[in-house]
């Protein structure tokens, strides 16, 4: 099944994909969004008559890559204030199932995939397979919060990770994790030890809203890549 992924860039002065992303995404359909980020005076239309052709030709340099390692790439410039808000909209738009969060990266040895439960599994799954190198280690996490039982999460994280294998996965490259503790916090700190992320989406909270979503939270913290797997609702 093909997948697409909506890529942000922001212009001006974007920076290009790392070598290994633009690797690893080659076989996935991309959507290259080119943001421009806009002050709060500057009618969007004002901008785009002046800065579109410009922002084209910057967008279509930094998917250039891409298009050489083959893949399939769609462009889309949009002027506004409010890149999360744009992001999610170009994504329903583009029909995509994913995002992602970008990051420079030398290589990927080890994938975190926090799960809330297994119901977006297969999709999860078909993009950290897109990650997947030689010798590349995954861990299934969850979080245990409330009156939730550790035995109840360890059963799910197994019964996802025997999904993983069925699906051809290395058994000796797939292991489980399972902490108890503040959501967020628990899975920022494990991923410091990962190399790139792969996640479901969550509606944004309340402090999301004032200090930036999960995803955002864990790329600026690591530094690595973090994919955003959207839900069939």
């Amino acid at each position: 099944m093909t997948h697409r992924i909506l890529v942000p860039f922001e212009i001006p002065g974007g920076e290009p994909l790392s070598p290994v992303l633009v690797r690893d995404l080659a076989p996935i359909e991309i959507v290259a969004l080119g943001h421009y980020a806009l002050p709060e005076q500057t009618p969007p239309q004002a901008a785009r008559e002046q800065f579109l052709d410009d922002a084209t030709a910057e967008l279509e340099e930094l998917t250039s890559g891409l298009r050489e390692a083959g893949a399939a790439v769609t462009n889309r410039v949009v002027f506004g204030r409010d890149r999360a808000k744009t992001i999610d909209r170009v994504a329903i738009e583009e029909d995509c199932d994913a995002e992602l969060d970008p990051a420079p990266t030398d290589g990927i040895d080890r994938i975190l995939v926090p799960l809330v439960d297994a119901a977006n599994l297969d999709r999860l799954a078909d993009f950290v397979a897109a990650l997947l190198e030689e010798g590349t280690a995954v861990t299934l996490f969850h979080v245990v919060e409330g009156d939730e039982s550790a035995t109840d999460a360890e059963s799910m994280l197994h019964d996802a990770r025997s999904v993983l294998l069925e699906r051809g996965f290395d058994p000796d490259r797939v292991d489980v994790a399972v902490e108890s503790g503040q959501h967020d916090e628990a899975i920022l700190r494990r991923a410091a030890d990962y190399d790139a992320v792969v996640m479901d989406e969550t509606a944004p909270t309340v402090p999301e809203r004032i200090f930036g979503t999960l995803p955002d939270r864990i790329a600026d913290r690591t530094g690595d890549p973090v994919i955003v797997v959207r839900r069939n609702y």
